[in-house]
């Protein structure tokens, strides 16, 4: 790869992170309101959120006014989490027909997700926002309205994940050539699609902390390897696919990790599983394709720069990735 093609890379990367800083970016992770019907009318709520809020906001869950608080709130912090429960009494109205969700969504700028399992089985979910704050739990869900949500909360969760972006940013540096690029891309699909589905479906699971270390601990690598320069003929630069096909196995356990979140609803498995994987799919596409539009149309302003430019997104990524490598190595040991 030439510094000219690093250069092009780095202002396409600058260009699309803002624009999807503007759409996607989360000031704080997104917030959880879980509600489990544990007999009727009667529902065990929990509230996962971040211990840190920026300046002046204040967010707090939106419950029906029929359903009545039971007991004190329990609240205990873990892995930088802080979790409250309490139990609410609905009656015989229930939640089915009512809306819940957060306020104060709009000024903490984050997004949070509701899910919402009744007694027989059936669960609820979507993603609230400001200006959208509320999710109706409706009589039926139908099938196309889980396709919908799922793929969308797979869509957002990879535009809203700098780890997984910049691991497929470091592979469009390293592969040249159209082919090569869509071989390698493809095969990183494949190997994250295999540990999202056998993670998803209980068959392997594995500490989620130590899952993010070596999800960073690859970007690192990656950057390492795309700093050696393309005279260094190793087997990363011979057989991208290969090594994009191993990491995706790391990152689809990541991906697995925010999909337990969410759960899956019993008796539509498979759909919301390939729903929710086809939304990441979705979103890793629309993030190559700005990309590579956005280094075609800043070609002019590319032929201007040093050559000694083509080295900075190499640097700029290793160091973003050894950041993320030590905090998130920090976080796991202190549990």
């Amino acid at each position: 790869m030439s510094m000219h093609r690093g250069r092009a890379m780095l202002l396409a990367f600058c260009f699309a992170a803002t624009g999807a800083t503007a759409v996607f970016a989360h000031a704080l992770s997104p917030m959880l309101l879980d509600l489990r019907e544990t007999s009727e009318g009667v529902f065990e709520v929990l509230w996962k959120s971040s211990p840190l809020r920026l300046p002046g906001t204040n967010v707090s869950p939106v419950l029906p006014a029929h359903c009545e608080a039971e007991g004190e709130v329990e609240a205990e912090e873990v892995d930088a989490t802080l979790l409250r429960r309490w139990r609410i009494r609905c009656g015989e109205a229930g939640l089915v027909g009512s809306e819940l969700g957060f306020a104060g969504l709009g000024p903490a700028k984050t997004d949070a997700l509701v899910r919402v399992e009744l007694a027989g089985g059936r669960v609820v979910r979507g993603v609230v926002r400001g200006g959208a704050s509320l999710l109706k739990v409706p009589e039926v869900e139908s099938a196309s309205s889980l396709v919908a949500a799922y793929v969308r909360l797979g869509f957002e969760h990879i535009l809203s994940g700098p780890d997984h972006l910049l691991f497929v940013f470091g592979l469009l540096l390293l592969v040249p050539g159209a082919r090569a690029l869509v071989e390698t891309i493809t095969a990183f699909t494949i190997g994250h699609s295999v540990t999202l589905s056998l993670a998803a479906l209980g068959y392997v699971h594995f500490p989620p902390r130590p899952v993010e270390v070596v999800i960073a601990l690859s970007v690192f690598l990656l950057a390492v390897e795309l700093a050696r320069g393309e005279e260094v003929a190793s087997a990363m630069r011979r057989r991208p696919w290969a090594v994009a096909l191993s990491f995706g196995l790391l990152h689809g356990l990541g991906f697995a990790g925010a999909l337990a979140e969410v759960g899956l609803p019993q008796g539509e498995i498979p759909l919301a599983l390939f729903s929710f994987n086809t939304g990441i799919e979705l979103g890793q596409i629309a993030f190559v394709l700005v990309i590579l539009t956005a280094r075609r149309l800043l070609r002019p302003l590319i032929a201007k720069l040093p050559p000694w430019s083509g080295m900075i997104p190499r640097y700029a990524m290793g160091s973003l990735a050894a950041y993320w490598v030590l905090e998130r190595a920090a976080t796991a040991l202190a549990i």
